[in-house]
């Protein structure tokens, strides 16, 4: 099975294509023209994971947990209306924190029933630990909600692995501890999530990849997925570095490497679909995934201004007509990628692939500079075809590189087991250096659809014709 989420999507039935077609979670295609926005309505949680620390103001972090403003769902709703007016092709709405959206439901579902009385064009998302899933079913049908995410980090039954993840679980009025804890919760996350499926509500899991602790387990988790009929399978590796305060940085457990998480990936893959372009965005993300403009949209851009004067700058037509012109857009890309995307064992005629990193700003082109670039997509690929792997941030831009130190090891560092790098423009300095280190930076498809080129850029590296005759 591919691991890649938008290569089998042609071959899905016509209802979930339809939920997922402009959803950037859910489509590795849409993530590149479709934005989101989480607002932060939902300030408590029930569980306590090891990995995580709910730090506010924290504007140069992205990861789960981190808000710079809580919001009540009338702020929520302003703010919706406001980044859907600036931002047209934004079309999700989530709920993700900076705790637990269904440890706070009264919030959560106020706030989805304001949004959809006035933004009645945005899907409506929520994430949660799971451990009250099944007891807010009804009230998420009653809202049209039918994509979630719960995240799961082991399947273990007897409570081992899940009591080194969960210190404690907060449920029925009671708080539980070790072992016992971990199995109420999974309990409760596995009777949530079947209950969600059998209400024809998609589920995407994910599981953070904790190296020594469930790392091997991981494809365990992946079977049960798919057993009960979860959607998708997200492999978030562990952010854990000691300044986030988490429990697990403290105690000297370290960030999943990009190895790492492409050896859990390939082993998960075998037996469900993976979503490969998640972020683990702020609970205030807004914007395309991969970028934050949170910041540009805090309290008191909106505070002043009334629903009927936001519903105004809401503008649906003129959301509408943008968002048709990204399908058409869209169906031209398509048409430029049509047939490169493959399964693993297909990519190659003689077992040869290779990584290639890619610098975009979005739209599926080839369109960044590698001077301004903080993350690449990496794709694997052969003579035959390419697959979508996972992205990498790096820790800053080439061009605003430390002072003194050499500007390129930080990026030399992340991309050590990549050959090949397309960008849209590149200075002769860091290309020849990065030829030094054996890859090749190659500026020749700027501005060109990105899958499409790299399966050309792949069969050029191989002294191969770039267009791969089709028989």
């Amino acid at each position: 099975m591919s691991c890649s989420s938008s290569g089998n999507e042609a071959f899905m039935p016509d209802d979930i294509k339809e939920k997922i077609h402009n959803h950037p979670c859910y489509s590795e295609g849409a993530h590149h023209h479709y934005a989101r926005i989480h607002v932060a309505v939902a300030p408590a949680c029930n569980i306590q994971c090891n990995y995580c620390n709910r730090k506010y103001d924290c504007s140069n972090e992205s990861r789960p947990g981190v808000t710079s403003e809580r919001l009540s769902p009338e702020e929520a709703a302003k703010k919706v209306l406001l980044v859907g007016g600036e931002v047209q092709r934004m079309s999700v709405l989530g709920i993700a924190g900076p705790g637990d959206a269904l440890a706070n439901p009264k919030k959560t579902f106020e706030t989805f029933g304001m949004v959809r009385k006035f933004a009645p064009d945005l899907k409506l998302c929520l994430s949660t630990n799971g451990l009250e899933l099944a007891t807010y079913i009804d009230e998420m049908v009653e809202h049209n909600i039918d994509h979630i995410t719960v995240t799961i980090n082991t399947v273990d039954e007897t409570g081992e692995i899940g009591s080194q993840i969960y210190p404690w679980i907060f449920y029925n009025n009671k708080r539980y501890y070790g072992k016992e804890a971990a199995q109420i919760l999974l309990e409760r996350q596995l009777e949530g999530m079947k209950k969600c499926v059998e209400k024809g509500i998609l589920i995407k899991a994910n599981s953070v990849l904790i190296p020594g602790i469930n790392d091997k387990h991981l494809q365990e988790v992946s079977k049960k997925l798919k057993e009960i009929g979860v959607f998708l399978h997200n492999i978030m590796p562990i952010l854990s570095e000691p300044e986030f305060g988490t429990a697990f940085a403290l105690a000297g457990v370290p960030s999943a490497t990009d190895q790492q998480q492409m050896e859990v990936q390939e082993a998960c893959g075998m037996d469900m679909k993976l979503m490969q372009h998640c972020r683990q965005c702020r609970a205030d993300a807004v914007g395309l995934i991969g970028e934050d403009r949170g910041a540009e949209f805090t309290k008191d851009t909106f505070a002043g201004l009334s629903f009927d004067e936001l519903q105004i700058k809401y503008d649906l037509e003129a959301r509408q007509a943008a968002q048709a012109k990204i399908e058409e857009f869209r169906f031209f890309l398509d048409q430029a990628n049509e047939r490169v995307r493959k399964e693993k064992e297909e990519l190659s005629s003689d077992g040869h692939t290779i990584l290639v990193a890619v610098t975009t700003a979005g739209e599926g082109m080839i369109n960044q500079h590698f001077g301004s670039v903080r993350e690449f997509l990496i794709y694997e690929a052969g003579d035959k075809g390419i697959r979508f792997i996972h992205h990498r941030k790096v820790e800053a831009e080439y061009c605003a590189g430390p002072d003194g130190t050499n500007p390129l090891q930080p990026i030399l560092d992340r991309l050590k087991d990549v050959k090949l790098i397309l960008t849209a423009k590149i200075g002769g300095c860091p290309q020849n250096d990065l030829s030094a280190a054996g890859i090749v930076a190659d500026q020749s498809y700027a501005y060109q659809p990105i899958e499409a080129s790299v399966l050309k850029a792949t069969r050029k590296y191989f002294n191969l014709p770039e267009v791969l005759e089709v028989n």
